[in-house]
């Protein structure tokens, strides 16, 4: 299958350009402090993110913005939390990829990500890594892929849950790469990198900030990055792409949404703050020291995004049979 090419920098453009003052413009809102929910516990990457661009977000818009954890079912708590709350602006979501594309196609939920949420932005760009044991032998991704080929099913990787980001780059290099490997799931990232250290899997397409120090410490070997661009947090590392898997990108992200029926005023203001927050320079610092990179757009190119994703993921989820009943 090819799957569709998708630029994001090209189609997003960067946070970085001038800041669309007029969207402040408009009056009455917000009237009181907003929610932002995280569907995970604090300390990942999902809460450090909302905890660095919040804080801006609130100075922007004239009221808090506070961040409020609500864990549990892969973030599809949060997401009904923020989807049955009041359409006025004042209740935010910050959301996976998983989430909002992933998990409506494999388990029963009592919301549609897609019918009962609206786009604000996209906030940052995860940057995850192809690592492994420092005691495997394999020193490119060509390596991997033979040793795979070579003993079919064999190979293991490790993820930190059915169906997150590293599981879903794990399912399409098996089928772009024409292999066969085994995932074992773990209850998080932390637990994967245990076993990675210890050499219980072969492998793991890890969030960069669970695996950072222990690369630059020399305790884990990374041999690429599974998005089309080279981050420029280690621009040294190349794409699993240019690595002999033509067209391999997994895009990890997190966004902004607001339950469906948030007024276009407060959507559009809400949309302005995030684009100063992702422009502070205090909260890109916060999110590079955790593999975060920031990123803006607008709401029309956060809605084609998704629509890009759920293309791309919807084939591959029905072909492995996946369902969390």
């Amino acid at each position: 299958m090819t799957i569709p090419a998708f630029r994001r920098r090209a189609l997003l453009g960067a946070a970085a350009l001038p800041l669309a003052a007029p969207a402040f413009a408009q009056e009455g809102f917000p009237t009181r402090p907003l929610r932002l929910v995280v569907g995970f516990t604090p300390g990942g990457a999902t809460d450090i993110s909302a905890r660095a661009i919040a804080p801006k977000m609130g100075e922007a818009l004239g009221q808090p913005v506070i961040v409020e954890n609500r864990p549990g079912a892969g973030s599809n708590i949060a997401s009904e939390v923020v989807a049955r709350s009041p359409a006025d602006g004042h209740t935010l979501l910050l959301a996976t990829l998983g989430a909002l594309v992933v998990s409506p196609m494999v388990v029963r939920l009592p919301i549609d990500p897609a019918r009962d949420l609206v786009p604000i932005s996209i906030a940052v760009d995860l940057f995850n890594i192809l690592v492994l044991p420092m005691d495997r032998p394999w020193r490119s991704v060509a390596d991997l892929v033979a040793a795979a080929k070579a003993a079919p099913g064999r190979l293991s990787y490790g993820t930190s849950g059915i169906v997150g980001g590293p599981h879903l780059a794990g399912l399409l290099f098996d089928r772009m790469a024409g292999i066969e490997t085994t995932p074992v799931h773990y209850r998080g990232g932390g637990l994967v990198v245990t076993d990675l250290l210890a050499g219980r899997v072969d492998f793991s397409f890890a969030t960069a900030a669970s695996v950072l120090a222990q690369v630059r410490e020399g305790k884990l070997r990374a041999l690429a990055v599974p998005h089309a661009e080279r981050s420029r947090l280690m621009p040294e590392l190349p794409t699993v792409a240019e690595s002999g898997v033509p067209g391999f990108d997994v895009p990890s992200w997190y966004g902004v949404l607001a339950p469906r029926g948030t007024p276009d005023a407060a959507i559009a203001r809400i949309n302005a703050a995030m684009r100063v927050a992702l422009n502070d320079a205090e909260a890109t610092a916060v999110l590079n020291r955790n593999g975060l990179e920031p990123r803006w757009s607008t709401p029309e190119q956060m809605a084609q995004a998704l629509a890009a994703e759920r293309t791309t993921w919807e084939p591959i989820i029905r072909e492995s049979g996946i369902r969390i009943e």
